[in-house]
């Protein structure tokens, strides 16, 4: 993991062992460094100064930004454990990804759903971007705490969350139906998010409860997926709030 910022969300996280943290030789000191100093020190992780060159060699970025985590890999979040409620009883709250690619996006997207609060990801297992060092440094962190399933079919497993109960909104821009007019309160729900310019897939569209889209004004058909998804998202929340 590379990046200032996310390898201090890795250390603050606790969620999986870093076994190590590299941070170039040459770096300018900075309050995030001294940071990132501290929390490994208290945390017992291994400190190493190297050569630039070495750092960046071993960094998967351009922009490893002088300072490299070497953690184990994220586990794998079980699907049939996100179909239930939390302990507190607030119900699943899911965000499902059909065929997203873009590393920048999948990264913008986790972030955007730590923030609003959704208990876990489904991404299908193939034709679609997993978790990457690129992913990690933009989610700033997120990756770490949010947990994600990896799914054969999103099809299938649409029908499965609805047999579970919950409530699937796709979120397509050939939608009549408006996103702001979504009928929801505080079910459970999952949130689809189609690829980058084709959308949601002929298949998972219709196994979806109901499919909205985001009003546009303008000659421009639809925006980004992350910020489509981070628009759902806080829709989502503030009808369930």
């Amino acid at each position: 993991m590379e990046g200032r910022q996310a390898v201090r969300e890795l250390l603050l996280a606790g969620v999986r062992r870093t076994h190590e943290v590299w941070i170039a030789e040459d770096l300018d000191p900075s309050e995030i460094i001294d940071d990132i100093v501290n929390l490994a020190t208290e945390l017992r992780v291994p400190i190493r100064k190297v050569s630039r060159r070495r750092l960046d060699d071993a960094s998967t970025t351009e922009a490893a930004q002088g300072v490299l985590g070497r953690a184990a890999e994220i586990p794998e979040a079980d699907l049939a454990a996100l179909l239930r409620p939390d302990p507190d009883g607030t119900a699943p709250f899911l965000l499902a990804l059909d065929g997203v690619t873009d590393p920048g996006n999948l990264g913008a997207l986790l972030r955007t759903a730590y923030c609003a609060g959704v208990s876990g990801v489904l991404l299908p297992r193939h034709r679609s971007v997993h978790v990457t060092p690129t992913v990690t440094k933009a989610a700033a962190g997120a990756v770490e705490h949010v947990p994600m399933a990896l799914v054969g079919g999103l099809a299938s497993s649409i029908s499965q969350l609805r047999d579970a109960g919950i409530w699937v909104v796709g979120l397509d821009s050939e939608a009549d139906r408006s996103l702001f007019d979504l009928p929801l309160a505080g079910e459970a729900v999952c949130l689809v998010l189609g690829a980058e310019g084709r959308g949601l897939s002929r298949l998972v569209r219709q196994r979806c409860d109901l499919v909205v889209s985001i009003p546009m004004r303008g000659h421009l058909g639809s925006l980004n997926v992350s910020v489509s998804g981070a628009l759902g998202c806080y829709e989502v929340v503030r009808r369930r709030a």
